[in-house]
């Protein structure tokens, strides 16, 4: 999508305070996207927003708890209030739990990354859904981030693991429902980008056979190209799923 198609489209990104989501927000607004910016720490939005040099009137920072409902509420009635309507949400925000056997793993543990992962995922894409529907013209588009772990675990990540299972349900079935509203939705499974949450791959992370291995990451901005091409297609046009990766990455066969 050209810039200039681009600027009176708006975009809502999630965990928008580091890693993907400042990568995509500031390609997202280098091509032309009015966003809103949403994570747990203003200080963090913030500063994407001035990193990024975006002029007003063109970006918000809204701190919010995405599993929190009444939160996601303020922040989507943020984004009516300041750009009267949404073209895009990128579902990015999440969190895992400590790599323990399942049987050691708390309730907290589990319920903190069922709320971010896919509760917070959900309730984000609820409120999207509402001011797509209504608005005109119709429509829009979400974008989940899934993981590889949508595909295959990683020893010790049950919680982690299930929701972003989970996440390719909710993806499929807004891709379903969503068909009449003009509404699309897509989602990108990202292996090993470059963030703090992959530090621990760069050192050394146990594997299966229980080895420990470096494994090779790559530049978020592939991720973030990744998302644009996803967000810049027309509204007939889905893509439904899409894996991003280091080429190396033990994930396809055995390793």
């Amino acid at each position: 999508m050209a810039q200039t198609e681009a600027q009176n489209k708006v975009a809502v990104i999630t965990g928008a305070g580091t890693g993907i989501g400042k990568a995509v927000s500031l390609a997202l607004s280098r091509a032309g996207y009015r966003i809103a910016l949403t994570g747990r720490t203003a200080a963090r939005l913030d500063a994407v927003i001035a990193e990024a040099g975006i002029p007003a009137g063109r970006a918000i920072a809204v701190a919010a708890d995405v599993g929190d409902p009444a939160a996601v509420k303020r922040l989507f009635a943020a984004v009516a209030a300041t750009y009267g309507r949404l073209d895009l949400l990128f579902n990015n925000a999440g969190s895992g739990a400590p790599p323990l056997p399942i049987e050691d793993l708390s309730y907290e543990q589990w319920r903190s990354v069922v709320d971010a992962n896919l509760t917070g995922s959900f309730l984000c894409a609820q409120e999207a859904i509402r001011m797509m529907k209504a608005q005109t013209p119709r429509g829009g588009r979400i974008i989940n981030n899934g993981s590889i772990s949508a595909h295959a675990p990683r020893p010790n990540s049950a919680p982690y693991t299930a929701t972003k299972h989970a996440i390719t349900g909710l993806t499929k079935s807004i891709a379903l429902d969503g068909r009449e509203w003009n509404i699309a939705c897509g989602q990108i499974d990202i292996g090993n980008a470059a963030t703090e949450m992959t530090e621990p791959m760069a050192r050394g992370i146990r594997q299966a056979n229980g080895s420990t291995l470096v494994e090779p990451r790559i530049d978020p901005r592939h991720v973030a190209d990744a998302v644009l091409y996803m967000a810049g297609l027309p509204l007939d046009a889905n893509v439904l799923s899409m894996t991003v990766m280091a080429t190396t990455m033990p994930f396809v066969g055995r390793g």
